[in-house]
């Protein structure tokens, strides 16, 4: 029960800070950090739990199973394994940081801010546990429509535009991935007599060559927006660049990370055969994103367009891993999903804070701000340092494991997702160069980190480097989930 608990303390805090805010706005935010630290004191409680027995034979550590619709196959069914283990450690520690960095920026709206905030929450550790497919495109949606009243209505100028081409965009993808299901539940049924949308139940679905292909290719769809992978990609930058500081931080974060585990989880194992086809070319789309993301991102001069486009570029390196069908490529690929998490997401965090005291995300207007915020340059440095790849970082963890697994593959691809690296090495400099370095834009000096932003960018400085440093812990959690 466990599982239910934690997605229920969202919910149930989210409804909270609607209602009470009504009285005392500032109870909603207290409400709210809260909520999300007592999940991630359950999700650390479970690691310390469950790190001791990975690598026995079942690689599960919770299966909870109950009735929900059993006329039409529904079941309420949450698992947790070493991957989803993760992912929930992700979740909730990127979530605290959301609520702390809509401490002061959230003026208006204040509880529906914040109920949607948890929702979206909710909706993503829903993702990373249902094992009931109903139950995973019902959690799908949870997390769709909460994040597009967050841009739609605390987003920037244009916030409409950005909200309605995220919602069609993931809800286009999404509505092909329940024909997917559905489809899948039909076949599974006529051939066993059991309608079923249990994931273990259809892992046993023997399907044609042709129908294989089609079914995966609904699934592939509904992840690869999310990823999202070129050339699905155009919703990415317009929702980051008008969503508020917190709505691209679990943008970046969290959100892109349901494709990534939707892929390993549902279209590797459902359909081994019909992904070993289009391996090659899933690898082809993953390089030319890796390169194609880091050249825009170098084209930008909106600060928060630029951020954007580097998640391109990276969840690129992620496609390309998964598709290796490699072992180390995989742990690439699970280290990768955690540490572009905490670097884009920490990154975003900054891009806020200079928006909030320069009102403008245009670099051109920036420069010079190392001299009156040199803690806020210090920090700039690093994850830009980690979003480039530096060894010690999480990042040059990641993506040296995945071409070093993706190379016996493709040794072509590896080289054209290597000089991926290369670019990133510009756009992160060009972005530091022009606003933290040269001559100083901005006439009166400018307020440092504040006590609250320091302990957000600390904490997601301790994570990097402890990824960097240390990431052992994680390949142990997930080697039960190597792919043979």
């Amino acid at each position: 029960m466990i599982l239910i608990l934690m997605i229920c303390i969202l919910l149930i805090g989210g409804i909270l800070c609607w209602l009470l805010a009504q009285w005392r706005p500032q109870f909603a935010r207290w409400i709210a950090l809260i909520a999300v630290s007592a999940d991630f004191i359950i999700s650390c409680y479970l690691y310390y739990q469950f790190k001791k027995i990975t690598g026995t034979h079942d690689p599960w550590f919770i299966n909870y199973k109950a009735g929900w619709i059993p006329s039409f196959g529904i079941s309420f069914h949450l698992s947790l394994d070493g991957l989803s283990l993760l992912l929930l450690l992700l979740t909730f520690f990127l979530g605290i940081f959301s609520v702390l960095c809509s401490w002061n920026e959230i003026k208006e709206k204040t509880g529906f801010f914040f109920f949607n905030l948890l929702w979206t929450l909710a909706g993503i550790a829903g993702v990373f546990l249902a094992m009931d497919l109903f139950l995973f495109y019902f959690f799908w949606e949870i997390m769709l429509v909460p994040m597009y009243f967050l841009i739609a209505i605390w987003g920037d100028s244009n916030r409409r535009y950005a909200s309605f081409k995220f919602f069609i965009f993931t809800q286009a993808g999404g509505l092909l991935m329940l024909l997917a299901i559905l489809a899948l539940y039909f076949i599974h049924g006529q051939q066993s007599g059991d309608y079923s949308f249990d994931y273990f139940s259809l892992l046993n679905t023997s399907l044609e060559p042709s129908a294989a292909r089609w079914i995966m290719f609904g699934f592939l769809i509904a992840f690869v927006v999310k990823l999202p992978m070129v050339p699905f990609h155009n919703w990415l930058p317009d929702a980051h660049s008008e969503a508020p500081t917190a709505g691209s931080l679990i943008l970046a974060g969290l959100l892109l990370k349901t494709g990534a585990y939707g892929i390993i989880r549902f279209v590797l194992t459902l359909f081994p055969g019909a992904s070993a086809e289009i391996a090659w070319w899933a690898m082809l789309f993953g390089a030319i994103g890796i390169v194609y993301g880091a050249m825009l991102a170098f084209a930008q001069t909106d600060i928060k367009r630029l951020i954007a486009y580097t998640s391109v570029s990276h969840m690129g390196f992620v496609l390309l891993g998964i598709f290796a069908f490699r072992e180390i490529a995989f742990q690439g690929v699970v280290i990768q999903i955690l540490t572009h998490g905490v670097s884009t997401g920490a990154l975003f965090v900054m891009a806020g804070m200079l928006k909030e005291r320069l009102h403008t995300r245009d670099i051109g207007q920036m420069g010079g701000l190392w001299t009156s915020m040199p803690a806020m340059g210090g920090m700039a440095m690093l994850f830009a340092m980690a979003s480039l790849g530096l060894p010690m970082l999480g990042n040059f963890v990641a993506e040296f494991l995945i071409l070093l697994g993706t190379f016996p593959a493709s040794g072509t691809l590896t080289v054209i997702a290597s000089l991926g690296l290369v670019f990133s090495a510009l756009y992160s400099l060009r972005m530091m160069q022009k606003v933290f370095l040269g001559q100083p834009s901005v006439p009166v000096p400018m307020k440092d980190l504040s006590a609250r932003e320091l302990i957000i960018m600390g904490g997601l400085a301790i994570a990097i480097v402890g990824l960097g440093l240390y990431p052992q812990p994680v390949f142990e959690m997930v080697k039960s989930l190597v792919m043979k």
